[in-house]
């Protein structure tokens, strides 16, 4: 795809797992590059950049921070142009992709994945087709990646004598003794005197890079396991 001269973009950007944000990770940076560098080549001018950091593929893009302050902006300043590295980096699950895209259709938005210019552009059966697959796949791999992580718990649990099944001890977990330590201390000590809720604890505990297997933060029934550790 080509622009007739300099149209105005913006750039969004998302990463689900809190490890993978700061310095010396290179997801945001990976990405900002590859929207950069298809902006120059196809004549847009990206005058903002959004980033959700440590947000779900699946949560709707509506409950996202750093994707509406983007729409607040472009509903309001007639930029009408979002590009993404990828499908997935828009959404991962098939119903979160097809929804959002139609909401922002119906407002005139273009969203442009640069590694598929017209994935999201054209309404044909096939690209609509594609777009599905994308997103099929996409949600294979996640769930892929789970598996092989939750084997290679298992198999350490078995070579290390440990009981495999059950309740996962999160303290017998690489760097798990460092967590529950940090979310006991989280839950313990209160901030501006109210103590944290679970969900509290989740988040701040994401923050420090502690999240689940699937990348996302832990659940409040995850964190009440820890602490009862």
């Amino acid at each position: 795809m080509s622009s007739n001269g300099n149209t105005k973009a913006v750039a969004y950007l998302r990463t689900s797992s809190a490890a993978n944000i700061g310095e010396g990770k290179d997801s945001e940076r990976r990405q900002r590059g590859a929207i950069d560098a298809f902006a120059k080549a196809a004549g847009y001018e990206i005058v903002d950049a959004y980033y959700d950091a440590a947000v779900s593929g699946a949560d709707p893009v509506t409950a996202r921070p750093g994707f509406s302050a983007m729409l607040e902006r472009l509903l309001s300043n007639g930029v009408r142009t979002i590009l993404v590295e990828t499908a997935s980096r828009f959404a991962r699950d098939l119903i979160v992709m097809e929804t959002g895209h139609a909401m922002l259709k119906a407002r005139g938005i273009d969203l442009i994945a640069v590694d598929s210019p017209d994935s999201f552009l054209d309404d044909t059966p096939t690209a609509t087709l594609i777009r599905q697959v994308l997103g099929a796949v996409s949600e294979f791999e996640k769930a892929m990646l789970v598996e092989k992580l939750k084997g290679a718990r298992e198999r350490k649990r078995r070579e290390t004598g440990r009981k495999v099944g059950g309740r996962l001890n999160y303290a017998e977990i690489e760097g798990g003794a460092e967590m529950v330590a940090l979310a006991k201390k989280l839950h313990r000590y209160p901030v501006n005197g109210k103590r944290r809720s679970l969900g509290d604890v989740a988040e701040e505990l994401a923050k420090a890079g502690y999240v689940s297997s699937a990348g996302t933060p832990f659940t409040r029934t995850a964190i009440s396991r820890m602490l009862e550790r």
